[in-house]
């Protein structure tokens, strides 16, 4: 997966490297999809720690740029197949779900949490929209590839979270 992409995994590709048969996987896993993502995921699954080191703006700035460095590999371009084809493959998009996606947010949104309850976030933040917007851009420049995810884009999407979009008060 991480080396080819999804357009010549086959379930008999995955049976014979496996030494398995076709009917234990299909016993396992309903689609494809869904194996390629276990795959993945197991894989990557390491690569999903959230440090905390005190300073959430910081850990958010390291975290960001380390799945930007991620999405410009080969497990990006895995992810971003295994993304695609959820839209069509409900075991997929379950699997995605359940294996991949709410793991990765949870570990943000207790991330998140521990910083407003230290003081670093405003009390009445939703940390899981905040999740939703540095994410979401990142991924939506991913899936739309327009603009790059550059480490300035990342900088700039914390910044901007940091210190807010509004000018600062005219004094009279």
């Amino acid at each position: 997966m991480l080396s080819e992409g999804m357009a010549d995994l086959t379930f008999e590709r995955v049976a014979k490297a496996a030494g398995v048969s076709k009917t234990t996987l299909y016993k396992w896993w309903q689609s494809l999809g869904a194996l390629a993502l276990d795959g993945y995921f197991h894989a990557v699954h390491t690569t999903l720690s959230f440090a905390d080191t005190g300073d959430v703006r910081e850990d958010l700035r390291d975290q960001l740029h380390h799945h930007r460095r991620v999405m410009a590999g080969p497990g990006g371009h895995a992810l971003l197949e295994l993304i695609g084809a959820a839209q069509t493959d409900p075991d997929l998009a379950r699997a995605y779900r359940a294996l991949y996606s709410s793991g990765r947010r949870e570990l943000a949104y207790q991330r998140l949490t521990r910083a407003k309850e230290q003081g670093q976030i405003r009390e009445n933040v939703d940390v899981r929209v905040l999740v939703d917007q540095l994410w979401g851009a990142v991924y939506h420049r991913s899936l739309i590839p327009d603009e790059p995810v550059t480490p300035e884009f990342i900088d700039a999407l914390v910044d901007n979270l940091f210190d807010g979009i509004r000018p600062p008060e005219r004094k009279p």
